[in-house]
């Protein structure tokens, strides 16, 4: 028989012990919540750090950036004010890397892959405070991020994706923190306003543009649920939301009045070669299920959804509003006092209830837009910020009894997809659509293609890089009909003297990082090559790829002398001349290429949005013709 030591109920140690036991209760969901989380962070770094590469889109970023460090200004090309890259703002942070040792790439896919994490960690934390508070919270949208491949491809890249991930998860953070304290009553006016000021949260939201344009959707919604937050009620709280939004618009604003003078048009030239304007719903379509049908993202979608829903409905039924009601009792008071706690309550619930629903329109919002456009040649790339936006509310639930169950299929499908599902296609599909990480790493045979010497393995780009280098005049490389047995042959044009030396290919990122900076690296598609982006469309084209400029214009433009060759005609040069001297033409290459003055400024300004709608056909016969219509 074993002996109990008993502990006096009049003792101070039996006093204590409910205090201690309910503290260790409080402390205990916490800890378990920080370890998941945090293990779920961690996972997805290596998956991130596994799949490390820079793509070559990545290396266009890094030649803007080395051309801003020679004094060239933000352009692809010297003397050529072209917009090749989406996100300012990432440019921007690769600028501010480049004070750092080492090479610019491995800084930029680091980076990437950092603010990746963050991302995720931010998106799970908030989460955690939304609906999780006190109780043991674990991942639910976070296995979706750890389940699709091109998260974990598109966390490093070289690209914006993860300062893409990290700004929708930092301003939700911001967004569900300021929900959660508590409004303050100013005596003076009677109103009611949330501690701490508003505006850095205004500011970050106003950032979403300059991340990409797309994300101006999210920062609408964002603030829309900022302005419901600071409950509006008497013209000081009206004055504040004026101040708050023009905090929000004014980075894109002032942005804006930039590109339009520098660089003469509205959109990025990214826009411009895509026509993001033009609706394609079926190919839309198309880019969208390709991504849905290959990693069953209905699943997913339905459960979390499900789960949502339950736990919504849950915490209504457990809210003193709906037990009074069901009970019969008085739902309202008649004192003046209960009514301004009723209309504060009010006011408070509508403004959790605008943070929850926020991310969930814009990343609808963006889901149509990117539909509507047409998606993107790289699959899945697209549409990762709308996942990423619609999972933000979702990516961690608590554990309750109504959520094991969706916990568990999510789990499974997490395993499963992870493991086996994949496109089915190796490179690029029959619709044009590229496993872009794929098709690099297996035409460079290498796994981790990390700097731009890894890409001298391309089998196109260096062997024309070298013959541009060994000219000893300037001259156009093209790409010639045909395929010898080093791989695809070049034709090398001379250009008139004076003319920069220049190399036309579809991947600028590789060409701009193998050749030097006074080299015109150019193409067809019009992402670098202003002429090219503002020809009008090849029917039933690659999607982002569907322009073709002729290599005549480029020819014409450097110069160089109509003589048959095996990639251009003489004809077609000579058309392309006289094609070049349409005044509407002469304006647009005056736009970015005559020197910045501020007379130059305004009239690009003033110009900007006649010149982002000028079009003209892509064969230079056609635009000799369209070009003498339009005089007369």
């Amino acid at each position: 028989m074993t002996e109990t030591t008993s502990v006096p109920s009049s003792s101070p140690r039996a006093r204590e012990l409910p205090a201690d036991l309910a503290r260790r209760a409080r402390r205990r969901p916490v800890t378990v919540t920080a370890v998941v989380l945090a293990l779920t962070v961690v996972a997805y770094g290596v998956l991130v750090w596994q799949r490390r590469w820079i793509s070559d889109d990545g290396l266009i970023f890094l030649r803007t950036v080395r051309q801003i460090l020679e004094g060239h200004g933000p352009v692809f090309n010297v003397g050529e004010r072209v917009e090749t890259n989406t996100s300012t703002l990432w440019t921007l942070v690769l600028l501010g890397l480049s004070v750092l040792p080492g090479r610019p790439e491995i800084a930029s896919l680091v980076v990437g892959g950092l603010l990746s994490v963050a991302g995720l960690g931010f998106a799970l934390d908030a989460a955690r405070r939304l609906t999780g508070l006190g109780r043991v919270v674990v991942p639910a949208g976070a296995l979706v991020v750890l389940a699709l491949p091109p998260f974990w491809d598109f966390g490093t890249s070289g690209l914006e994706s993860g300062l893409s991930s990290w700004w929708l998860a930092f301003s939700w953070w911001l967004l569900v923190r300021r929900s959660q304290r508590e409004p303050r009553l100013f005596a003076a006016q009677g109103s009611r306003r949330r501690p701490g000021a508003a505006w850095p949260v205004a500011l970050v939201l106003g950032l979403g543009p300059l991340v990409r344009p797309d994300l101006a959707l999210v920062a609408a919604a964002g603030g829309l649920a900022l302005a419901v937050l600071e409950q509006p009620r008497d013209r000081r709280g009206l004055g504040r939301l004026v101040g708050l939004g023009t905090v929000c618009v004014a980075p894109a604003a002032v942005y804006e009045v930039f590109r339009a003078g520098y660089y003469g048009v509205l959109v990025p030239s990214t826009a411009l070669a895509k026509e993001a304007g033009v609706a394609r719903w079926a190919r839309g379509y198309s880019y969208l299920r390709d991504t849905v049908a290959t990693y069953w993202l209905l699943i997913p979608a339905v459960v979390l959804g499900a789960a949502a829903l339950l736990l919504v409905a849950q915490r209504v039924a457990r809210s003193s509003w709906w037990a009074r009601r069901r009970a019969g009792g008085p739902v309202e008071s008649g004192s003046a006092e209960s009514a301004d706690v009723r209309r504060t309550r009010l006011w408070d619930r509508a403004g959790t209830v605008a943070v929850a629903v926020a991310p969930v329109v814009a990343g609808l919002g963006m889901l149509v837009y990117v539909t509507r456009v047409g998606g993107d040649f790289m699959h899945a790339r697209m549409l990762l910020p709308a996942v990423f936006c619609l999972l933000l509310p979702v990516m961690a639930l608590p554990v309750r009894r109504i959520t094991v169950a969706p916990l568990v299929v999510l789990l499974l499908w997490a395993g499963v997809v992870g493991t086996v599902a994949r496109p089915n296609y190796h490179g690029i599909s029959a619709s044009g659509i590229a496993d872009e990480r794929g098709f690099y790493t297996q035409l460079l045979g290498n796994p981790h293609p990390l700097t731009a010497d890894d890409y001298r393995a391309h089998p196109y780009v260096a062997g024309g890089a070298a013959l541009v280098a060994k000219s000893p005049r300037p001259v156009v490389a093209l790409m010639a009909p045909g395929r010898g047995p080093a791989g695809p042959e070049w034709d090398l044009v001379p250009l008139a003297p004076g003319s920069p030396s220049g190399l036309v290919f579809l991947n600028l990122g590789a060409a701009g990082a193998l050749t030097p900076l006074d080299v015109r690296v150019t193409d067809t598609v019009g992402l670098a090559d202003p002429i090219a982006a503002h020809t009008t469309n090849v029917p039933d084209g690659r999607t982002g790829h569907d322009k073709n400029l002729p290599a005549a214009w480029f020819v014409a433009a450097g110069g160089g002398a109509p003589v048959d060759r095996r990639a251009v005609r003489a004809e077609d040069v000579a058309a392309a001349e006289r094609a070049l001297r349409c005044p509407a033409i002469v304006e647009l290459r005056a736009s970015v290429s005559a020197p910045m003055t501020w007379a130059r400024f305004r009239d690009n300004l003033v110009g900007a949005a006649a010149r982002t709608d000028l079009r003209y056909p892509r064969d230079p016969v056609l635009a000799e013709v369209s070009c003498a219509s339009s005089v007369r």
